[in-house]
């Protein structure tokens, strides 16, 4: 089976909430089918960092990236989850 790369971003529910602190509840309660292959900060205005990641999950998953948006949008400090790219990995 082979793999899907997803480029998300998180955007936080406020200035005060740091992307270090999003990554570490995302990867608290990613289920193990999914892994954080790669993160960074990116600023956003006024102070806001957003979280931007590279996820992979199973190729043939059904509903496609849903789940793992439903899960990101639970997490708490989480205000938008945005799934900017999805692609195969070779």
């Amino acid at each position: 089976m082979g793999k899907v790369l997803v480029l998300v971003r998180l955007l936080p529910e406020d200035v005060e909430i740091d992307p270090e602190t999003l990554l570490k509840r995302v990867k608290e309660k990613l289920p193990d089918i999914y892994d954080v292959l790669k993160y960074q900060a990116e600023p956003i205005a006024f102070g806001l960092q957003a979280l931007r990641m590279i996820i992979t999950m199973p190729e043939e998953y059904v509903g496609g990236t849903n789940e793992l948006e439903e899960i990101l949008a639970k997490i708490e400090g989480v205000g938008q989850v945005d799934v900017l790219n999805v692609s195969r990995a070779f």
